[in-house]
């Protein structure tokens, strides 16, 4: 017997079930009331059916099919396995595949996506639109638009995009803070390419970790709404609605033994949402907030070895790190935090969540148990590299110059078989950080380049990537023959 595995699966979409299948949901209140002659009890039924139409109705318009395409690779991929691949195209599929010659892009994955503005603005997942190099949004109504990326946080697996038209039904945003365990949910989005497919099902759990169940921490958050709406490959970027219609979330993935729903699904939080966007739209960069401490989750076992006392939950601060947000703060080690702005922290899922919605130089206050008594402390925010300001990414063009072939006879002299050219230098990032006009790039980060195309390439991986240090670390030649090693920082700091 084949031992079974189960797996996450980031890459799902919202999935499919007919209203009509949904079966009557009564309010139901018991006034339970003894019959003295047949000893009987009378139950009285007060209310009406959930009715999920309504919400349906004004979700379907801003929910819309994104197709991304790419090249493929003039290489083999045998015994090579991704497992997003795979769950888009099956097990194996990826394996001995060549690229023809002169190859056309060809559709790499299906997803979904939420109209967040009605001019144009769409938020989707980050594994819905990476590696593409042209995405295909379609509108409920079956009018296609190619769509440009403003945006995307590997992170929090996140993506903003951007359609040329206006006048769209964009959704409205719910509070993903409200909802409570037990609450209607429905699912939106276009499983298996079947286009708007709304499913329902309950709030199953919030702020829920599923790093543990997959012994991976495949993204930087780990506070998911769970939900038993069926989700399916394709729902990926579509959304989690709550019976008014109001965006609650972003769903991302399945808990699944086949690849394809098999009873829990996972979205993104609202709370997160909103903030990660917001960044995106306004910066093209997320702007995160550290605390700057390192802990674990309270345990009975922790409660006894550090003899806490007090409090039962919450998060044990194990170290605080120099210069950071926490030690301005005062936080010491050995404190329990149990609220962050007014909500509690109960696991690492709350403290994640919760500081996830900051900025560096926002403010709040931090409750916490030190000796068993309770302490508040008045925090602001720092990010990565220890200061609370703001950067900001630009695209590509900020580069400041282009990028040609080197020649030949070039190669030939000095002993190389690849790089390109820097030619056109202009004011940009290029100049400022002293590469001269002619240096021959032969790699960015590790990474060879022998065209435009592959630096390009890069610097989209590097703006996407969740690290806060977006640098290209350029290795290159002079035509003279010498090397050089160059940093070209791709933010700017406001």
């Amino acid at each position: 017997m084949k031992k079974s595995t189960k797996k996450i699966i980031f890459g799902v979409a919202s999935a499919a079930i007919l209203l009509s299948a949904v079966p009557a949901i009564y309010a139901v209140t018991t006034n339970e009331k003894e019959d003295s002659d047949n000893n009987t009890t009378t139950v009285q039924v007060a209310g009406a059916p959930i009715d999920f139409t309504q919400a349906a109705e004004s979700t379907i318009n801003s929910v819309v099919s994104i197709k991304s395409f790419a090249t493929p690779r003039q290489q083999s991929f045998s015994g090579f396995s991704d497992p997003f691949f795979d769950f888009f195209f099956g097990p194996g599929s990826r394996n001995e595949r060549r690229a023809p010659q002169q190859a056309e892009p060809q559709q790499l994955g299906l997803g979904s996506g939420v109209i967040i503005k009605s001019n144009g603005y769409i938020v989707t997942n980050n594994h819905v639109i990476n590696g593409a190099e042209k995405l295909e949004v379609t509108i409920n109504g079956n009018k296609a638009y190619n769509a440009k990326v403003i945006g995307s946080d590997e992170s929090t697996d996140l993506a903003l995009l951007k359609i040329d038209e206006t006048g769209l039904d964009a959704i409205k945003f719910g509070d993903s803070d409200d909802l409570k365990v037990g609450e209607w949910v429905l699912a939106v989005g276009n499983p298996f390419g079947f286009t708007s497919t709304v499913t329902a099902g309950i709030v199953s759990a919030k702020s829920r970790s599923i790093g543990s169940a997959t012994h991976s921490r495949q993204m930087g958050i780990d506070a998911f709404i769970q939900t038993d709406a069926a989700v399916n490959p394709g729902n990926s970027g579509g959304a989690l609605v709550n019976t008014k219609g109001e965006l609650v979330g972003i769903n991302t993935a399945i808990y699944s033994q086949t690849g394809n729903y098999a009873g829990y699904s996972f979205a993104i939080p609202t709370s997160i949402v909103k903030k990660v966007i917001g960044d995106l739209m306004k910066y093209g960069t997320v702007q995160r907030a550290v605390l700057g401490i390192r802990f674990g989750e309270l345990t009975p076992e922790l409660i006894k070895e550090k003899n806490v006392k007090g409090v039962t939950e919450g998060i044990y601060v194990g170290e605080v790190i120099d210069m950071s947000a926490a030690k301005e703060a005062g936080i010491k080690e050995g404190d329990v935090i149990t609220e962050i702005n007014g909500n509690k922290v109960r696991n690492s899922a709350d403290m994640q969540e919760l500081t996830n919605q900051f900025s560096p130089g926002d403010k709040t206050t931090i409750k916490l148990y030190r000796d068993g008594k309770k302490v508040s402390v008045s925090v602001t925010f720092k990010n990565a590299q220890g200061s609370t300001t703001i950067t900001k990414s630009t695209d590509f063009t900020a580069l400041g110059c282009a990028f040609q072939k080197v020649p030949e006879r070039v190669k030939t002299q000095l002993g190389i078989s690849g790089g390109v050219q820097v030619a056109g230098l202009k004011e940009g990032r290029f100049k400022n950080a002293d590469v001269p006009e002619g240096f021959i790039i032969l790699s960015i980060n590790n990474q060879p380049v022998n065209s435009q195309d592959d630096v390009e390439n890069i610097y989209d991986e590097i703006m996407r990537s969740s690290s806060p240090n977006k640098v290209m670390f350029i290795t290159g030649i002079y035509t003279t023959g010498k090397r050089n090693y160059m940093a070209v920082p791709l933010t700017d700091e406001e």
